[in-house]
């Protein structure tokens, strides 16, 4: 039977496996590495609770997509307080941690990477349904989007808890990890290979998004004066995806009102939308009201 080793602290650990720890950092090197850390953390801070605020205080960003960006810099704000604890616990600190603390240290780390990546592939899901229903927002009520969001974050915490729950080496050394030691290499085969099939279905998904709009906007391109500039194309492109969506969403609003009943006793507004499209051209598109609206 495996002898397990709850009660050996890091440094047991790193010299069986010849890991670095860096234990010259001590003096005006640490006190550097702390002062940089330091203001890059607080830089996440301010920076992400700006986007915080900014979705929460303002009507206009109370849509799907903007709670999910919101989100993301929640988990961007995460990420900051998981490198604040890294910071003070790394270097030659770290052959002194007890099994639970490093545990916690690179817990909190996993869980915010996770919490990110799950949350920018919610939100790459998320415009690939609004854009191929050719809507600007998806249809997506609140609370979906707050049961997307308690997904992430479940997922997040469980991959950030799972060497703690067991899946670890500490009584298998000979299964231990150089780079983590006393993360097994199954684990970290398994961490690795689902973030980078995270990653993968993400570059998939805007791949599509960029060839259906690519694809929308020559339909479109018949309708508009002017000529798009073949060099720049693929950069004007990517910057008007909203404004194609918008262009395409009046277009089948005209459509339903052209269908429309005469006794329904609609009213034609006439508005000009602005679709940049082509050298700044414009396109008409048409809304439909009821009398007195």
């Amino acid at each position: 039977m495996n002898e397990c080793h709850y009660d050996k602290r890091m440094d047991f650990f790193y010299n069986r496996s010849n890991s670095d720890t860096a234990d010259e950092w001590s003096g005006t090197k640490l006190v550097i590495v702390l002062c940089v850390g330091t203001f890059f953390c607080l830089f996440i801070f301010f920076s992400n609770s700006l986007v915080i605020a900014a979705v929460i205080t303002n009507r206009k960003f109370h849509f799907p997509f903007y709670y999910l960006l919101a989100n993301l810099a929640a988990a961007d704000f995460f990420a900051g307080i998981a490198y604040v604890f890294l910071m003070f616990n790394t270097g030659p600190v770290s052959k002194t941690l007890t099994v639970n603390r490093w545990f916690l240290r690179q817990g909190l780390l996993d869980t915010s990477l996770t919490a990110s990546l799950a949350n920018l592939l919610v939100i790459a899901v998320e415009r690939h349904v609004s854009i191929m229903r050719m809507r600007v927002h998806s249809n997506l009520t609140k609370k979906r989007v707050t049961l997307l969001i308690l997904l992430v974050w479940a997922i997040a915490i469980f991959m950030g808890a799972v060497p703690t729950l067991g899946w670890n080496c500490l009584c298998n050394i000979s299964a231990c990890s150089s780079l983590a030691p006393i993360y097994s290499r199954s684990y970290l085969i398994f961490w690795t290979v689902s973030n980078l099939l995270a990653f993968f279905i993400m570059v998939v998904v805007y791949v599509r998004i960029y060839m259906y709009v690519k694809r929308k906007t020559n339909v479109l391109s018949p309708h508009t004066s002017g000529s798009i500039s073949r060099r720049r194309a693929p950069m004007k492109l990517m910057k008007t995806v909203m404004t194609v969506l918008e262009t395409l969403e009046r277009l089948r609003r005209r459509k339903w009102c052209l269908k429309a009943p005469d006794h329904f006793a609609m009213t034609v507004e006439v508005g000009v939308v602005e679709t940049r499209i082509r050298g700044g051209a414009s396109l008409e598109g048409m809304a439909c009201r009821r009398p007195g609206q």
